[in-house]
């Protein structure tokens, strides 16, 4: 896991590797399959500021939910591809955050990284029993101050 730089902010960096289950007949990655991408990054940008999604309900009586998603696939990744999928801070509220999020390919030694796709992600705070939206507490807006 690596911190790279984009615009103004800092972006957390998680790679992962395409598997034969992420890709189509043709062997590319299915384009829903970008979508988990964004999650597990999002899911380790949250773990990197210690903020782990298994104990946020326990502690809080919340969660997060996906409420909007705005995705644009630029170029394919194939099977066996090196990834690697940012996520950073764009806006934040006091009961939704919009995390910018790419996916790109993991550069070679001399070479940039591609971006493959990219996109906005509007997460909302929930009641973990009801469901109703609420505030996000706090102690987690504290923690993304750090970003």
């Amino acid at each position: 896991m690596t911190v790279m730089a984009t615009s103004s902010r800092r972006a957390f960096s998680f790679p992962l590797r395409v598997y034969w289950e992420d890709t189509d007949a043709g062997g590319i990655v299915f384009y829903a399959n970008y979508l988990k991408y964004m999650e597990r990054g999002r899911t380790e940008w949250l773990r990197s500021l210690g903020i782990a999604q298994s104990t946020l309900r326990e502690e809080t009586g919340g969660m997060f939910v996906v409420l909007e998603t705005s995705v644009r696939y630029l170029k394919p990744a194939r099977l066996d591809d090196e990834l690697l999928v940012t996520a950073s801070l764009s806006e934040q509220g006091r009961a939704s955050l919009i995390i910018a999020q790419q996916v790109l390919s993991k550069p070679e030694q001399s070479a940039e990284a591609t971006v493959l796709c990219e996109g906005s992600i509007r997460i909302g705070w929930v009641d973990s029993r009801t469901l109703r939206p609420g505030r996000i507490p706090v102690s987690i807006l504290q923690s993304l101050q750090t970003t």
